[in-house]
């Protein structure tokens, strides 16, 4: 996955998000599901529907993939971005 930010507007587009981020990093879903306390089957579960995610379980699933949740209001992406870069 590239270091972009990727902007979330549903449940379908997090759960392609974390199994493409998982694939990049080369985890199966069962050593994923091992990190978490999770089976595989659960795991493929959240891919799948990403919307039954607990709040506690998204922010693991993010840890353990070294992903960082960031919510801010909409239409302010590009101005992030633009502002990180200027920083550089």
């Amino acid at each position: 996955m590239s270091n972009r930010i990727q902007p979330i507007a549903t449940a379908p587009q997090l759960g392609v998000l974390l199994q493409g981020t998982r694939k990049s990093r080369k985890l199966t879903q069962a050593q994923l599901g091992a990190r978490m306390g999770l089976s595989q089957k659960r795991v493929s579960e959240l891919e799948l529907a990403p919307g039954s995610l607990s709040v506690d379980q998204l922010l693991d699933i993010c840890n353990q993939l070294g992903l960082q949740l960031s919510i801010q209001p909409r239409g302010e992406e590009q101005q992030t971005t633009d502002s990180q870069q200027a920083d550089w």
